[in-house]
Formats: C-alpha cells, structure tokens, sequence
C-alpha cells in the first residue's frame, strides 16, 4: 500500500485535504470518488524527512482537552438526534486544534464512504486510543453512541485533571532544584576560581571541604565539556533505552520504587486501573476484552503486565481477584473489593468506588506534597547555599584575620 497526498472539495464546495492510501494512483482517485469528493489534486505523499510528522510527532500530537471537549459536543449532537455525517461536518468547522481537525476531516470522509465510526476512529490511535474506540464500538452496537460519548467524556476529564493535577505538583520543584544546579554551576566555573587564585598566592591552607569545592571546580572548568557529552549521551541511551519493552519495564518500575512519589504513582496506576476497568464493564465490552484494553491504556508496562497476566487465569476459570493478587503492586484491598464485586455481581459499582477512592487519596497526597515541598526546599537550598558559601568565606575569614 502507498499514501498519496490529496486536494478536494466536496459536492457542498468544502475543502478537503489529507492522505489515502491505495495500491496505485488510480486506485486512490477511486478511493476518493467513491466518497463523493470532487478531486483537485492527486499526488504520491512525500517520504519522511528528518524533520518530519512522524519523527516530531509531538508538535501533532492532540490534546487530551481536546479530546474531552470533543466528546462532549459529540454527546450533546447525539442527544439532539442530529445524524452522525452531519455531526461530524459541525466538528470538523468547529475543532480549532489543526491535529484533530485534520483527523475529523479523515474520519468524515470513511464515514461518507460506509465506514463505521468506530473504525474510522481506529485509523487515527494518537488522537482515538483502543479504550475509546472500543466504548464507541459498544456505543454503536447498543445504540446508545450519546451516553457512551459523556462516559467518555467525563472519564477523560477525570483522568486529565488527575493527570494534570500531577505535573503540577511536580513542577515547582522541578524548576527550583534546576535553577538551583545551575546557579551552583554557575559559582564553581565562575566565582570559585577568582577566589582560589587569592589561597593560591598568598599560601593559605584550606579545610578540608573547601578543597573538595576547589577540586570540583576545577573538574568542571577543564572537563565540564567532556561531563555535559557524557550526560547528553547518556539521557539519548535512556531514551531509547525506554522506547523498548524492556527498558520501559524497567524505568516504570524504578518509577514505582521510588521514595514518596512510587506511592503516589501508584494509587494513580490504580485510580486509572479501576476506573478504565468499571467504565468498560458499564459500556457493556466482555470481560476479557475490557482487561486487555484496560491493561493497554494503564500506562505502566509493570501493570499492564499483571492485567494482562489475569486475562489467561480468568480464561482457566479462576476470578480476576485470585488472578491479581499474585502481583505485589495490586494490594489486598483492590483485590478483596473486586472479590465481593464479582460474589455480588456489582463488579462495576465496585470498580467505581475503588476509583473514587484512591482518587480522593490521591488529592489529599498531592494537597500535602504541595504544603510540604516549599518549606522542604527552602531548608534544602539553605543548607546546600550556607555549606558552600561558608567553604568559601571561612577560609578569607581567617586570612584576613591572619593579615
């Protein structure tokens, strides 16, 4: 199959561009006439370029807001019996993010050409994930594509404010330990060395912490260059070091294991287990289905692995509880939960309150992680400035005193 860029307008004189694929040019032209557009130019798609979508995805990379807002007005379109064509042609003049509507403009066109919906979604993952699509899928079979699209929608909203409310949190010290680094940098290139030609003329002796700052700045300003390639180096292996299965197994991991923030990671994993999970049960996707979806969207290899692992236990015959709680990451309290769900027949209800749950938890960390962070740096950037001002002024304090 080959792409082929195209330029057309439909019979209502809109404008349409994108990319088809077909095994020749004239298969493409077919392609597009079939879906009732008035071809303007048809040509082979240019190949990927240094700098190009693919390799840069993250400029056309679609918002999760965006995806949230569309699914709402999707719902509310739904809910006024307006057809689906007619839906989506409302959308497509409406969505400001250029992604998106590039991807709207795509997904109209295979529904004008007989697709459904959903799998017109399923052509574009970076904007539809498998969780979405497989809700509209249901939404589709059931008849009930505007309830599906407020699931979704408030579903989405949750996990991006959950999300969002992370990155947030993480931020400030962040931008604080960095500006913090490089003003140490900064001192130790600059400052130190004027400061250690005086010791160095004049013969003092230095305590001992006061040569280990001496020291490191003179490492950094005769191999400074040679440390930032090393760091350079090694940041690009990690990155693609975590682009492998492996590699990505490993950092979540070390992700989960991390002192404070591992905690907090995973009552988020769980908050997005349980409430993926309970929204595909309510949407009515097989249980095994509504597993592997929710073990591919998790967004941690180490739980994705373990929802993956119950997929083949549940098949045997076993319950999901039994089947999650050989993992060390799933504690006993999801696990029991889900039990009476399952004796209960309410896995769902179940599911939700786990979520509701660990999402309150996971406010009240953030809430306190937040509180206690300023203060924590400030004792922390006082006592690394004080130590190495005081390597410094100790020193000149007993030369002057000496003089």
């Amino acid at each position: 199959m080959s792409a082929f860029s195209y330029n057309a307008k439909t019979r209502e004189g809109e404008s349409r561009t994108g990319v088809v694929e077909a095994p020749s040019l004239e298969s493409a032209i077919e392609v597009l006439q079939r879906n009732n557009l008035i071809i303007l130019d048809v040509s082979p798609a240019a190949g990927p370029g240094f700098i190009s979508k693919s390799r840069f995805n993250f400029f056309n990379r679609v918002k999760s807001k965006d995806i949230v807002l569309l699914s709402r007005q999707l719902s509310t379109l739904f809910e006024a019996k307006v057809p689906v064509i007619q839906a989506l042609k409302t959308l497509v003049n409406e969505t400001g993010s250029l992604p998106l509507k590039e991807a709207m403009g795509a997904i109209l066109d295979d529904v004008n050409g007989g697709s459904s919906l959903s799998l017109a979604m399923s052509k574009h993952p970076r904007a539809f994930s498998a969780f979405y699509v497989s809700m509209v899928k249901s939404g589709e079979e059931s008849g009930k594509l505007q309830d599906v699209f407020l699931y979704l929608a408030d579903y989405l909203e949750r996990s991006y404010n959950l999300a969002s409310k992370a990155k947030n949190a993480l931020i400030y010290p962040a931008f604080i330990f960095t500006t913090f680094v490089g003003v140490v940098i900064i001192m130790l290139v600059v400052v130190i060395p004027k400061l250690t030609a005086i010791f160095a003329e004049t013969g003092q002796a230095v305590p001992l912490y006061t040569q280990i700052v001496i020291s490191t700045s003179g490492f950094l300003r005769s191999w400074g260059w040679l440390l930032l390639i090393g760091i350079i180096v090694g940041l690009v292996f990690a990155y693609r070091y975590r682009q492998t299965d492996q590699g990505r197994e490993v950092f979540d991991e070390i992700q989960l294991r991390l002192p404070i923030v591992g905690g907090l990671y995973r009552k988020i994993y769980l908050t997005r287990f349980a409430d993926n999970l309970g929204t595909l049960i309510v949407a009515g996707i097989p249980i095994l289905r509504a597993l592997q979806i929710t073990g591919e969207v998790v967004g941690n290899k180490i739980y994705e692995k373990a929802i993956l692992a119950s997929i083949e236990s549940v098949k045997g015959g076993s319950t999901i509880a039994s089947a999650l709680q050989n993992s060390k990451y799933i504690p006993p309290l999801v696990t029991q939960m889900i039990k009476i769900g399952e004796e209960a027949g309410r896995l769902d209800s179940i599911l939700k309150n786990v979520a509701k749950y660990y999402q309150r938890d996971v406010d009240n960390l953030l809430d306190n992680f937040v509180s206690l962070i300023e203060p924590a740096l400030i004792i922390f950037l006082g006592v690394a400035v004080g130590g190495l001002v005081a390597a410094i002024l100790v020193p000149l304090y007993n030369l002057s005193s000496a003089f």
